[in-house]
């Protein structure tokens, strides 16, 4: 063997003793982040399952029954959408604070669309759907072109488009009965059927099939990649040759698109159209949460769709575990806001033990 050849053997062995020696020598807690670090979904699933257990060992087989767990569902069906609209923004290091008042607004157009002007309520869907990207993308051109800061293009874009929704509306609510008699299509997400005694609607659906086409695109897809580049460092994304504007544009509008889709889940899960839904004001907050509980990074790049939901899933663990135990609503509120405050503070320890 000549010298050279037994350098590179001793130097392969030395490399390889050191692997070792690092991977044995983190201990379970270093183990723990990595696992941490490679699956940010991993906490709140984490914490999913506790809170399922400990309401569950607390209230028994009324938790435990099909009905309750798939009120949750229900329940948090316009949420998770919601959810997985601001996810995007937020893994692009911003964050949208219109998209409840966009949902409400596509619901608003397609409803007058349909009884104000005779238009087909399959072709008002559509057009609500159309309206939702629109304004979607020109949020996009702001924080893209302008340079905007998503902060505060989206806190102006929510006051135009309460604004909107109230001149257009005239604050006049569409009533179930008048859909149900002349437009059923627009309640179409709101049709239940049975699976092993468990009520679903299609909105269920939608917000689950949802969850997983964007988990997939993300994951699997160039775009996917692009997005988290973005997120992460959008100079270093445009040297690599990544069309940072067009990434920007793409987010948004899908962002807009979904909110409308939310829109649409809204007129199944109430049945009317109002202008006034809270979803407008409290939905922005409702999404935030989810996600950030979720463990996607409020600092960009970090995240995934799938947590999100799980988020979602644990807002409506506990509103259902405490209202079946008789607790003030105001518990609700806490025990979300230490959710929210430990989960930005496992994402911080992640960050700083991983730089």
């Amino acid at each position: 063997m000549s010298q050279t050849d037994n350098y590179e053997s001793v130097v392969s062995s030395a490399d390889s003793k050191i692997a070792t020696f690092d991977e044995s020598g983190k201990g379970f807690v270093g183990r723990f982040h990595d696992v941490l670090h490679k699956t940010p979904s991993m906490v709140p699933l984490i914490v999913l399952l506790a809170s399922i257990l400990i309401f569950g060992l607390a209230l028994g087989s009324r938790f435990f029954s099909p009905f309750a767990l798939t009120l949750i569902l229900q329940q948090v069906q316009i949420v998770g959408v919601l959810a997985a609209a601001q996810t995007l923004i937020i893994l692009t290091a911003g964050i949208d604070l219109s998209v409840g008042a966009i949902a409400v607004l596509c619901s608003v157009v397609m409803g007058k669309l349909t009884f104000d002007y005779g238009v087909p309520p399959a072709l008002s869907v559509l057009l609500g759907l159309i309206a939702g990207t629109g304004i979607g993308g020109i949020s996009g051109w702001l924080v893209s072109r302008l340079k905007l800061p998503p902060f505060i293009v989206t806190l102006g874009m929510w006051q135009i488009v309460l604004a909107v929704n109230y001149l257009l509306s005239a604050n006049e609510t569409i009533r179930a009965q008048d859909i149900e008699a002349e437009a059923r299509f627009l309640q179409f997400l709101g049709v239940k059927f049975s699976v092993a005694g468990a009520t679903f609607n299609l909105g269920v659906v939608l917000m689950i099939a949802l969850v997983f086409i964007l988990a997939y695109a993300l994951r699997s897809t160039a775009w996917g990649r692009h997005v988290y580049a973005v997120g992460d460092d959008p100079e270093a994304a445009a040297l690599s040759g990544v069309n940072v504007h067009r990434t920007f544009m793409s987010v948004y509008m899908l962002t807009g698109f979904i909110c409308a889709l939310a829109g649409w889940v809204m007129i199944g899960r109430f049945g009317s159209v109002s202008p006034s839904a809270t979803t407008g004001v409290i939905g922005n907050i409702q999404a935030i949460t989810a996600v950030v509980i979720g463990g996607v990074s409020l600092f960009g790049g970090r995240g995934s769709i799938v947590g999100a939901f799980f988020g979602a899933l644990i807002v409506g663990v506990f509103e259902l575990g405490l209202r079946m135990a008789g607790a003030n609503p105001q518990w609700t509120f806490l025990l979300i806001g230490v959710l929210i405050i430990g989960a930005v503070a496992v994402d911080q320890w992640i960050r700083k033990v991983s730089a």
